[in-house]
Formats: structure tokens, sequence, C-alpha cells
């Protein structure tokens, strides 16, 4: 038995339990076997893509006509680019051995799968659950944005033979798509407890060390090479406090750029100009201050708070270069700046990381924890009965009377900032350049909270649609959430423009326990109308939805629709 295949094997155990409602909700998956397997896959996805329960859970689309794809997950546009990853499991249940490949026919259906979902003009049948997702990401191409795909091949045992590779090699994707093999020991690195990482770094020529307000800074340039070796050490380890998993080499632009001057020979001695460094944290460093240059600096607790993605990719290029393309390494090398942070200051520590890692803000939601307002925030929902997750925690999805930020954020750009299209597809900038219009200081505890409970409503339902709902549902909950906020100010019939408080929060949640059905029914109607409005009698296909719900259009259609009332005439919209 292997140990670690062993120790993945009874956190699945847990994780069934976990997700056995959901998984049987959702997906009609209750047999024991069946559902560890889906388990192993959420695993996958939650650990390695860095999603909460929620997010993993929704990428799985396991259930006959996936074409071998277990798990979805499409990321946002940026630089007229987006990250689509495909997850494939094959957990072995009969033994713990880890000593199995991963077989031929799991690899000849991954790369059916990259032939065909990736061309929009190709016919595609699937499941409910991945044909929308697939769809979408079709209807980007035809807008113009390029996928890069990353295929990710998970078990419990080894990587694929030679005659599975063979067929990855004859689809002639090139670096477009990226094919990676994750099993027990991977997880468990990412998984395991901290464990404080304690190393040397050799440095070259001159560095400056100073001691500045109680803190100390080392600033200094490291070879290329020992940034490869302590990856190699350390792996994951080093990068816990870093937001940003690894983005591998394809679909980022910054890694692809240092993949191509650590591979050319000539470009080699540019790298330190090229790059903006690494920033690193530790509790404690000691070196020669006798030494006038090349210091061997002993750190204690590092971590690699920015810089994580340079630290892997270099770590990879090395690893792949011939003998024979060595010339010229010698002279690459990388900015290092070394904080040594007093203990006890972790709010400073994320100041950091946020600072240096503001380009990518969908991953910032933690490190907004702090804020003044997330703070007032969660004040406020605890004296109104509820409770407000600042932080991402582990564990199940969350109660009903627990909210996460994340789920915060999305509902009242939705629902009270008239912005539906940013709720659903700018989920990287709702901590980031929306932040200020989403938590503004002006908002309540009570707004957040419908915006909330309409917001359930409206994803419940596409979660779990019944089978007469329309085809729009799969994109549409960001929409109809909106509408549904409408429903209940006009029921509240309070002034345009009001502030909800803890005054009207029984009033709210006895509305909403009453009516939101109707509310729901109401909106999905009044969405038909508005693409009935944008399209007549012709019915669009998936991809065309994907793109329409992508746009504002359709808000200003939907709002000129009047609110339906139960009986009578329509109601003038708010």
């Amino acid at each position: 038995m292997n140990v670690n295949a062993a120790i993945i094997d009874q956190r699945l155990t847990q994780l069934s339990e976990q997700i056995r409602e959901q998984a049987a909700a959702e997906l009609q998956i209750t047999e024991a076997v069946r559902l560890k397997s889906l388990a192993f896959v959420f695993l996958c996805a939650k650990t390695l893509l860095d999603l909460a329960d929620d997010e993993a859970f929704d990428c799985l689309t396991e259930g006959g006509n996936d074409f071998g794809v277990d798990a979805l997950y499409i990321g946002e546009e940026k630089d007229n680019e987006f990250v689509v990853t495909l997850f494939q499991a094959k957990y072995v249940h009969k033994n713990l051995e880890g000593a199995s490949n991963f077989p031929e026919s799991g690899i000849e259906a991954a790369v059916s799968a990259v032939r065909y979902l990736f061309d929009p003009s190709s016919v595609v049948v699937a499941n409910k659950r991945l044909l929308p997702r697939i769809e979408e990401v079709r209807s980007r191409i035809r807008d113009g944005f390029i996928p890069q795909v990353r295929v990710l091949f998970c078990n419990n045992g080894l990587t694929w033979n030679q005659v599975a590779q063979g067929q990855i090699d004859r689809l002639g994707a090139g670096d477009q798509v990226t094919w990676e093999h994750v099993n027990h020991d991977r997880l468990l690195t990412i998984m395991q407890a901290t464990k404080p990482v304690n190393d040397t770094l050799r440095l070259q020529g001159k560095a400056i060390v100073e001691d500045f307000d109680f803190s100390r800074i080392l600033v200094g340039k490291v070879a290329v090479e020992e940034v490869a070796g302590m990856i190699g050490r350390h792996g994951d380890r080093l990068l816990e406090r870093n937001i940003r998993r690894y983005l591998g080499l394809s679909g980022n632009r910054v890694n692809e750029g240092i993949k191509h001057t650590l591979t050319h020979s000539e470009e080699r001695s540019n790298f330190y100009f090229y790059n903006n460094g690494i920033t690193l944290t530790c509790t404690k460093f000691e070196y020669n201050a006798l030494q006038q240059s090349d210091f061997q600096v002993r750190i204690e607790n590092l971590q690699v708070i920015n810089g994580g993605q340079t630290s892997n990719t270099i770590a990879r290029v090395l690893r792949d270069l011939a003998p024979e393309n060595l010339e010229n390494l010698d002279k690459a090398f990388v900015l290092v700046r070394l904080y040594q942070l007093p203990q006890g200051k972790e709010g400073f520590v994320q100041n950091i990381t946020y600072a240096t890692n503001s380009q990518n803000p969908v991953d910032l939601k933690d490190l907004r924890a702090n804020d003044p307002v997330q703070l007032r925030l969660e004040k406020d929902i605890e004296q109104l009965g509820y409770t407000y997750r600042r932080k991402r925690v582990d564990g199940a999805t969350p109660k009903p009377d627990e909210i996460s930020s994340g789920t915060a954020a999305e509902a009242i750009l939705a629902v009270w900032r008239k912005k539906p299209h940013q709720a659903k597809f700018f989920a990287r900038e709702h901590f980031g350049r929306l932040y200020d219009e989403i938590f503004s200081d002006t908002l309540t505890g009570t707004e957040l909270i419908a915006a909330t409970l309409l917001y359930r409503i409206a994803e419940n339902k596409r979660k779990r649609p019944n089978a007469d709902a329309p085809e729009f549902i799969p994109y549409a909950s960001c929409f109809l959430a909106m509408r549904m906020g409408e429903y209940l100010i006009f029921d509240l019939s309070l002034p345009t423009g009001s502030h909800l408080d803890h005054r009207q929060l029984d009033r709210i949640k006895q509305l909403i326990a009453a009516h939101g059905e109707q509310y729901f029914q109401k909106s999905q109607s009044d969405l038909a109308d508005a693409l009935l409005t944008l399209y007549g009698r012709i019915q669009p296909s998936l991809q065309r939805l994907s793109a329409t719900f992508r746009r504002g259009d359709l808000i200003e259609e939907l709002a000129k629709l009047p609110l339906k009332s139960d009986a009578g005439p329509a109601q003038p919209s708010q």
C-alpha cells in the first residue's frame, strides 16, 4: 500500500459524505463507488485551481455524454485570451498501491474532446451540465478570444505510457494545449499542513541589506538555476502565501516570455532586465556580513509571496533543457527581494502580498478581508443573525445563515448595481477595479443579505433546473437575480433610491420566503420577453445566448419591460 494514496483515500471518504446530498440532487449520483470517484474529481478541482467548495462542485460535469471530461473550469478573458481547464480522473478503488498507469482510453477520450469541443462549427452532443459550458467557450472563440487549454489527468497512480503519449503528439495542438499528470503525491504536497521552509539562498554579486521599521530587507540577485533548485526542493510549500497557482506556460504571456528568454542562449544574459523578480518573506535570515559579495543567506520560514509564476516557470524550463543547450545559462539571473518580518504581523504580510500581486485581483478576496468595509459588514450582518465569511475557509458549502464575500460581491453587483454581466463574467475584478463600487461605504448588511437570498434562488434554479426550463437558464442567474430585486423593491413600497436597513429585514425575509418563487418565475418570463425583442421568433443557439448574456443590451431591453403584477395590468418598472 502506498501511504500517500491511503491518505488521499481517507480524505475522499470524508468528502463523499460532504458532497453526498448535492451529488444526489444535481448529478443523480448516489452509489458509493461513483460517489467516491466524484469526490476525487472534486478534490482535484478544488486543490489544483484553489477554488471554494461550491465553485469546485459547480465545475463537475460527470454524468454520461461528457467526452471523458469530468470537470471543466473556464477562466476569465484577459488580453484576448482565456484559459480552459479540463479534468479527467481515473480513481482505482480496488487497491492503493499507486502503481497503475493512467489508462490509454482516458488519454484517447481527452484528445478527442480537445479536437472537437473547441471547434465552434462542430456538432456536439453532451449532458446538460457540460453543454452550456462548451457553448460558452465556443461563443468566446467566435467573438475572437483565443482559448489556452490545460488538460489535467488525475489518478492515484502513475502517469500515462508512451502509447498514450503518441496519441497526444498526433493531435498536433502545439503550445496552445498543455497536458499534465496529477496524482496522490502532488495532491498531498499541496494539501499538507504548513511546514517551515528553511533553506540557504546563494546570491551572486553585491547585495543591499538594510534595517527598516523593525524589519530587515535584502535586495540582490540569484542565478536562475538557484531558483529552480529551490522549487525542486520545496515545491508548493514555498507558495502557501502566494495567491496564485501556477498557470502553466501556455495561456500566460509572462510565463511564455520567461520560457522564450531562457531557451534562447543569446537572450539569457538579459533575463535580469526583462523580469520583475521574486519577492520572499521570512522570519529570520543570516549571512556573513564580513564578505563583500556572493553571500550565502540562511533563511528560516521562507515563503514566495510574489513571483511564484516566475519561479515555477524557471524550474520547468530548466528541467526540460537539453544538455547541449546550456550555453550562457550561468549568465541568467533574477532579482530577489527578501523581507524579514517580525512574527505577529500577518495583516502586514497580506498587505504586501496584495500590493505585489494586484494585477490579478480575482484571487485577492481573502486579502481584502481586513478592509474596514468588510469588518463593518461582518459586524452588521452578525447582529442580523447571519455569519459573513470575509475569508475563505475549507469545509462544506455555506449554511443558509452563512454568506461568503465572493457570493456577496456577485449578488450585490447583479441585484443593486444593475450590472449582472459584470457580476457573472468579471469575477476577477470584484475585489479589484469593481471593489469600491460593489462594497460602497453606504452598503448595509440588510442589502447584502437581501441580494444574496435572491441570488441563491436564481443559482439554485441554474444548478437544478426544471425539466421544462428555458435554454437560457444556465447563463441567466445574475440577470434573474437583478430582476427579482426589482420585484422585491416594488413589494416593499419604498421610494426609488432608498437604502435597506435592519428595520426592513424581517419584511424582506417574509417576502422572499412567500414570493421568491413568484419573483423568479416573473423574472424568467420577463427575460424571455426581452430575448424575444432582441431575436424575434428565431431561437438563438446556445453560443449566441452565451454571448448575449455577456453584453449590456439585454439589460436595456429588460429595463424597458414593466413589472408583472399577480393580477391586473403590469406595474411600472422601478
